[in-house]
């Protein structure tokens, strides 16, 4: 890439070379109108400036990032937002230390100004910190192309078409009996990214990702309310994903009445230990808070502690930390075809990877940043630098973090039929964890009761509870390949002022044996 053609040379792999990249299986390229941007200018301006003020490091980015959101109340629009980001973000090291700036004219002085900004930055930081940044090393990586796996971009759809389509579905929701009041709705995101730094890397990168939900509610004769929510997780496609491709919405949509109608007329459920099985729509929210955020090394090592803080997983229990039982197969990675958190560089200029955080049980593994993954000797770090807009400075944020299937592993139905009493955890709700990663309790969608194998109606009303290595410890079986599903998050929480970020976890169906089940209405007093 030059600073005066920035054009992409078409349908690519994400990284040249990199063996590990997403393949491009979408139709689009890099927008345009993005491309006509004085990308490669602005960079070449900045990095010029950083060297000749005796930078050591400079990294340059240039985003737009378009964000929709629609609601809709009973298949009335009840909010629609459509907002773009744009601007430039320049950080340096300067004298082993960060200076950061960010701006929204893009312009070569302001450029200049803004490396100016950051030097004077460092130069404050570093009289404050008596630890020098070091970094990681990574190879350069130039004239670098990567756009994510989608068919249909979602703001070239008219917002006409956006609401008949998700007032369509909730008329057909609202026609069931049981269903009383019917909220719908879809967000989608367009993140085009330009980095430059003064290694060589050049990368030009643009992704899509896209939210719907339906939630149907029912209320009681005295007061009281049920409600249920689409199981669809959030995804890395475009508007195709509204209309059937990588989900099944008919079939959720049709059966969303009447699973309400038995959840309203379920019984309640004594608490004790029960052997559940666990639905990927409910075991990936497990996994992001008590693996994901928990392998996170600047939780492991205190540096960061905000949004239910450090980690128990420290780096001295490193190979050596039962976090489960041997069956527990977890890894990271930014390579998942549509995975919301796959990329082909990162905000540090590392390559997409994937790696092990837990096999056989172990902790192997931790998320890296460049600055954090010097701190453990690693000699590279695995990708997890991100920041959520131009304004802001990278952090080192959450990979796609997985649990492995069993690959002889049986269905859902299979796993059931092992159980002799217990439950079925199917879709994710309420869930709280302690500050260090280890004690926590998770609600659920739907819970069915399963006896001598079979399933025999819902209950509602619980929570399961318990500690992260208990819990990963009592892993009895898992589901084949066809039980894996790709669950995520939308808006991941980290740090002040705060960041979010988007990840995906996949998980199988599995089995853990003897977890601590709650009575949540005894519980709360009711």
């Amino acid at each position: 890439m030059t600073s005066s053609d920035a054009r992409s040379p078409g349908p690519s792999t994400a990284v040249p070379g990199h063996p590990a990249a997403v393949p491009l299986v979408g139709v689009h390229q890099v927008d345009e109108d993005f491309l006509a941007l004085p990308l490669g200018s602005l960079a070449d301006t900045a990095l010029a400036r950083a060297d000749q003020l005796g930078a050591s490091h400079a990294d340059v980015r240039v985003e737009r990032i378009r964000s929709y959101s629609l609601r809709l109340r009973d298949a009335r629009t009840e909010s629609m937002t459509d907002l773009t980001d744009l601007g430039i973000a320049v950080r340096v090291v300067h004298d082993g230390a960060w200076g950061f700036a960010a701006g929204m004219v893009l312009t070569a002085r302001a450029a200049r100004d803004l490396v100016d900004r950051a030097v004077a930055m460092a130069r404050v930081a570093r009289t404050a910190s008596p630890e020098a940044v070091q970094r990681a090393e990574e190879p350069a990586h130039p004239d670098t192309w990567w756009v994510s796996a989608y068919d249909r971009d979602p703001f070239d759809v008219a917002d006409a078409e956006k609401v008949a389509h998700l007032a369509e579905a909730s008329h057909r929701l609202l026609a069931a009996d049981p269903v009383h009041h019917v909220d719908a709705s879809l967000q989608a995101v367009k993140e085009q990214k330009f980095y430059a730094d003064s290694a060589g890397t050049r990368a030009t990168q643009q992704r899509v990702r896209t939210a719907p939900s339906y939630t149907v509610v029912h209320l009681g004769d005295g007061g009281g309310f049920e409600t249920l929510r689409t199981l669809a997780p959030p995804t890395g496609r475009g508007a195709e994903y509204l209309t059937g491709t990588g989900w099944d919405w008919t079939t959720e949509l049709d059966e969303l009445p009447s699973l309400l109608a038995e959840k309203v007329a379920a019984p309640g459920l004594a608490a004790g230990r029960y052997d559940l099985v666990i639905d990927p729509s409910n075991l990936w929210l497990t996994i992001h808070e008590s693996v994901g955020h928990a392998t996170e090394l600047d939780r492991a090592l205190g540096y960061e502690a905000n949004y239910a803080g450090t980690s128990f997983a420290t780096p001295d229990q490193l190979g050596r930390l039962r976090y489960g039982s041997p069956l527990m197969h977890v890894t990271a990675d930014r390579v998942t075809p549509h995975g919301l958190a796959t990329i082909g560089i990162d905000d540090d200029g590392v390559a997409a990877q994937s790696w092990d955080l837990v096999r056989d049980g172990l902790l192997v593994g931790y998320q890296l940043d460049r600055s954090i993954a010097h701190r453990i000797g690693s000699v590279r770090s695995n990708g997890c630098a991100f920041a959520d807009s131009p304004e802001h400075m990278p952090l080192q944020r959450m990979a796609n973090v997985s649990l492995a299937a069993d690959p002889q592993g049986p269905d859902v139905a299979g796993l059931v039929a092992g159980v002799t009493d217990g439950v079925y955890v199917v879709g994710d709700n309420s869930w709280s964890i302690d500050m260090a990663r280890y004690n926590f309790q998770f609600t659920a969608q739907r819970f069915y009761r399963i006896r001598a194998g079979r399933l025999v109606g819902q209950v509602k009303d619980i929570a399961y509870q318990a500690t992260t290595t208990e819990f990963w410890g009592s892993l009895a079986a898992l589901g084949g390949p066809s039980t894996w599903v790709l669950g995520g998050a939308f808006t991941c929480g980290k740090a002040q002022p705060a960041q979010v970020a988007p990840v995906s976890h996949g998980a199988p169906a599995a089995v853990f044996s003897g977890v601590r089940v709650l009575d949540t209405r005894a519980e709360g007093g009711g």
